[in-house]
């Protein structure tokens, strides 16, 4: 009777071995959890970078030279004329001097804001230092070597001494009685009232106003129909997206357009920034003044 229970207990646990032993199998058998589905939704990046373009500046090149020598596109042109036509427009109501014959001006002393005395010293019409002057000033190359010009602390203050150049000088007085739309008789009259000493100083003074529509602002501010020149370039062109001092960052823009469209070197976009990378991304806003 021992042995018949021996035997059967025996019996028993051998079953019960192998039962566990195929459970276990089975559980191997399943194929452990991969990470395949924590690859496939990798959260979405919120900047994503800019193309980058080899895309140059639009438009025409101008060669201005004044008191410096000076190479830029159209567009450079353009952005010049759209910081600083609400100046001339007001100048031209408070002092008298034509809008177009201001933004002309400006323009061509100062290369469009890109010339080295503009640049240095914000003098953005060439004015040289003269008797009286007490303000500060700066050395530059010009019909002689080393000459005194003013020193600004800002475009806006040239812009106004400037105004103040031309009205407070009784050489320029037979300008003033010429009509405020006849910006051809305004370039001529500067040049024979000794304002410059290139002898094709009006006739481009006169290129610049009929290129770049510049009397569109005298007509604004007279009140007059405006007439477009036949040998305009094309249209004024404002910056989109640009609020104030800063501009909205589109589709497509990279540090080259967007410096090229204010007049800025790429490395003077990204310290007015502090940026330090080329990683661009579109809403961005960024300081272009």
């Amino acid at each position: 009777m021992f042995k018949k229970i021996l035997f059967l207990l025996t019996i028993l646990v051998f079953f019960s071995c192998n039962s566990s032993k195929k459970y276990v199998r089975t559980t191997k058998k399943t194929p452990p959890k991969t990470n395949k589905s924590v690859a496939t939704k990798k959260p979405v990046t919120t900047k994503k970078p800019v193309a980058t373009t080899n895309s140059n500046s639009n438009g025409r090149q101008e060669v201005i030279e004044s008191t410096s020598k000076t190479v830029v596109y159209s567009d450079v042109v353009f952005n010049y004329v759209n910081d600083f036509k609400d100046i001339a427009k007001g100048n031209m109501k408070t002092y008298g001097i034509p809008a177009s014959i201001i933004l002309a001006q400006g323009i061509l002393e100062s290369g469009a804001g890109r010339g080295e005395l503009a640049k240095n010293s914000n003098n953005h019409f060439g004015i040289k230092c003269h008797t009286g002057w007490t303000g500060e000033t700066v050395h530059h190359d010009d019909d002689a070597a080393q000459e005194c010009f003013r020193k600004y602390k800002d475009p806006a203050e040239s812009y106004k001494d400037h105004a103040l150049f031309l009205t407070g000088r009784s050489r320029y007085a037979s300008l003033f009685q010429l009509e405020k739309d006849d910006y051809e008789a305004w370039a001529k009259g500067l040049r024979k009232a000794g304002y410059a000493t290139d002898p094709k100083y009006p006739e481009k003074l006169i290129g610049y106003i009929e290129r770049y529509n510049l009397h569109q602002y005298d007509a604004e501010v007279l009140g007059n129909n405006f007439v477009p020149s036949e040998k305009s370039n094309k249209p004024i062109q404002i910056a989109d997206h640009q609020v104030g001092n800063l501009y909205e960052v589109q589709k497509g823009d990279t540090f080259y357009s967007i410096s090229k469209k204010f007049n800025l070197t790429v490395d003077e976009l990204k310290k007015k920034n502090n940026l330090s990378d080329n990683t661009l991304s579109i809403g961005q806003k960024l300081i272009i003044k």
